[in-house]
């Protein structure tokens, strides 16, 4: 079966370098608008009979985006192929995964029958907000870590310690741990409204510690901006390191860190339209390029994937 590798909008330099890196070329395909505003794709290339993954990112906007996924799925389909993967290195709506309050949806389940009503048998996604996601899915889910690549990117000093911004990135820090050797401290935070934190107490020692603080996304930064004031007031050096998976920096995320005494490292899921000026991006191409290549072998992907 012929592999086929497919760009969205999302990310189009990300799906390049993944097939630049497996010696392949991208599916020839084209988008516009019609006057409405309605979506319009062409698949320029056969691709009967063959093993598709579809590269494009949930990001913002995600509503957008994930109309596009549906679409060129829809359009391989009903040109003959074979198989059907999308590859999600940022999936959207991650963190809709329960209801906040009686009368709201979930939303992460609603993409997860969306992405299974459209015609993908298997889904790759890239450190997901929250792992129990793949459990709205009746397919296959290839849940993939990029704390290897991102952990490699660090140069820690021997006084450095890792910081989990809240309870849920403690998993995340615990897969940087693995590689780095480093002690844990935890913050335990409060949300105020959509973007406002609160530190409620901060366990572990970081005074007089280089502080990285982990997570799988950075969106406004209220999280971080909370996070690193907090280390700061504990006596921590002012040197601190931010390693995120996705850099969404949306609204004032990127004037927040400026403001601080941050270095930032994330990966290229996405492509923010802002950024910070103190930014390292680390490419996630060779991560994708070989769970594509291993799934279409029908090999093991057992040391790619994020165990939870």
């Amino acid at each position: 079966m012929r592999l086929s590798l497919i760009a969205g909008s999302a990310n189009p330099p990300l799906a390049e370098r993944v097939a630049r890196v497996m010696g392949i070329q991208l599916c020839a395909r084209t988008d516009s608008r019609f006057d409405d505003g309605e979506l319009d794709i062409r698949i320029e290339e056969s691709v009967r009979g063959c093993d598709v993954y579809i590269v494009q990112p949930t990001s913002p906007p995600a509503d957008e985006h994930l109309m596009e996924l549906l679409f060129l799925a829809d359009a391989c389909r009903r040109a003959g192929a074979d198989r059907l993967t999308a590859v999600i290195p940022y999936f959207g709506y991650a963190r809709h995964d329960r209801r906040a309050s009686g009368r709201t949806p979930v939303g992460g389940r609603v993409v997860a029958s969306l992405l299974e009503q459209g015609g993908f048998q298997r889904v790759v996604a890239v450190d997901l907000h929250n792992a129990a996601i793949e459990g709205f899915f009746g397919g296959a889910v290839e849940h993939l870590s990029a704390a290897p690549l991102l952990a490699a990117a660090l140069r820690p000093s021997r006084d450095a310690v890792l910081v989990a911004p809240d309870l849920g990135a403690m998993k995340l820090a615990e897969r940087y741990q693995a590689h780095l050797d480093l002690p844990i401290a935890v913050i335990h935070k409060a949300r105020a409204g959509s973007s406002g934190v609160t530190v409620r107490r901060l366990v572990g020692d970081v005074a007089g510690r280089a502080p990285i603080i982990v997570d799988d996304m950075v969106t406004t930064g209220g999280t971080i901006d909370a996070a690193a004031k907090a280390l700061l007031e504990a006596g921590c050096r002012p040197d601190i390191t931010v390693v995120a998976t996705h850099g969404l920096f949306v609204g004032s995320a990127a004037g927040r860190f400026d403001a601080l005494p941050v270095q930032t490292i994330v990966s290229d899921s996405v492509v923010p339209a802002t950024a910070p000026r103190r930014l390292q991006t680390i490419g996630l191409a060779p991560l994708l390029a070989d769970a594509i290549a291993r799934l279409h072998g029908s090999q093991s992907l057992r040391d790619l994937v994020a165990h939870a």
